[in-house]
């Protein structure tokens, strides 16, 4: 099962492997680490899983369309080396329990979000849950 959430979400049994797929654990300085992000709230950092730094810095400084940045994370995602450790996480997710969590409180707007839906393309066959 491959499960989503935020990261400053409490740790449950049902959420089995928590990943990070976060690009930094800092403040918006990125600099500053957070101190809401304890390491104790996950147990993988998988930050190629995030969408690169520059995409980001669009959607968030400069104003990049909700649908663009959809458009170029998905678009990353296709990248062989990133395709290949997506498809690693399906392949533990079949087995086992994942959660992958980033910051944003709610799924609408988050890449994590996008990348559910993208592996549950990948494998019809994958269970999947969003919060």
């Amino acid at each position: 099962m491959l499960k989503a959430n935020r990261i400053k979400s409490e740790p449950q049994p049902s959420d089995g492997l928590r990943i990070s797929i976060m690009n930094r654990h800092t403040l918006n300085d990125g600099v500053t680490p957070d101190a809401g992000i304890a390491p104790e709230l996950y147990k993988v950092w998988l930050p190629q899983l995030a969408p690169p730094a520059s995409l980001l810095g669009d959607y968030y400084k400069r104003g990049l369309a909700w649908e663009e940045f959809e458009d170029k994370y998905n678009n990353y995602l296709d990248v062989p080396e990133i395709n290949d450790r997506l498809r690693r996480l399906i392949q533990i997710a079949k087995l086992a329990t994942v959660t992958v969590l980033c910051i944003e409180d709610t799924p609408d707007f988050c890449h994590r979000r996008l990348l559910v839906e993208r592996s549950s393309l990948i494998e019809p066959t994958l269970e999947v849950e969003l919060k």
